[in-house]
């Protein structure tokens, strides 16, 4: 029995509001892991090629578990919601949805997601509902080394060459302008107190970890733009699109086969 399988299987059946919120992060967890899958024999370093699949692996847990826990309210596995919805349909952030690019990319990426999602899980491992608590109180640890991967490489990439710290900057000034998105409060958050976690009152402690680290790798928060965001409501990004379809299309070939 899976992780997924073994929590919801003793969970009550999740209303409408706790489902839409389980698909929040569930879709969150889903496509990042589908990102970082892609550097699997192509990371800089044997090693990384290693992280980066672990740290994908673990992503694909937390969907799996969230995505079966908000199928609950509709019959739906999380294959289905997977591998069965269309773009408009997936309520990702936008952050997720960017590009890999080139290595820094993907670091800086990791780095701000995984520091939002820490204290997102670590205050979710309190929530009122038992499956959700559950989920976070397993993802929190595993998304607390993510956090440290991310850091590490930030230093290194910082404090190591003029090439790499030109490229990490140049990551930082892209990406910079979707954290926005991570802290907006929505409707949904008001119809499940106790329950979900409201995003802004996470942006404290996002900012004051980014600041230490910054602070040691001598580098200085990026003045860019906001991005608009709107992923929640599924409007997305123009990267979304081309992602599902790599990820959807042998599902959606042989449905129902088995291997």
């Amino acid at each position: 029995m899976t992780l997924s399988e073994e929590i919801v299987d003793r969970a009550s059946v999740a209303s409408a509001d706790v489902a839409e919120y389980a698909t929040w992060l569930g879709d969150d967890a889903l496509i990042l892991a589908q990102q970082l899958g892609w550097w699997i024999s192509r990371a800089p370093e044997l090693e990384e090629d290693i992280a980066l699949g672990n740290i994908a692996l673990d992503l694909i847990g937390h969907a799996r578990s969230l995505l079966h826990y908000a199928g609950t309210a509709s019959g739906r596995s999380e294959d289905d919601l997977a591998y069965f919805r269309d773009e408009p349909e997936f309520r990702c952030v936008h952050l997720v949805e960017q590009p890999n690019g080139d290595f820094a990319h993907t670091i800086v990426r990791q780095l701000l997601i995984s520091v939002y999602l820490f204290e997102l899980y670590r205050r979710l491992a309190g929530s009122a509902d038992p499956t959700l608590a559950a989920i976070a109180g397993k993802a929190v640890k595993e998304v607390d080394y993510h956090r440290d991967h991310a850091s590490q490489w930030i230093l290194r990439l910082a404090l190591g060459t003029e090439e790499s710290r030109a490229r990490l900057l140049v990551a930082l000034n892209d990406l910079w302008p979707y954290i926005d998105e991570l802290f907006q409060d929505e409707p949904l958050h008001d119809a499940l107190p106790g329950i979900a976690i409201r995003p802004s009152e996470l942006r404290g402690a996002f900012d004051r970890v980014l600041a230490d680290l910054f602070a040691e790798a001598q580098l200085d928060e990026p003045r860019t733009p906001i991005a608009t965001g709107g992923g929640r409501r599924g409007q997305h990004s123009e990267y979304l699109g081309y992602l599902l379809t790599e990820m959807q299309v042998l599902a959606r070939r042989h449905p129902g086969a088995t291997w």
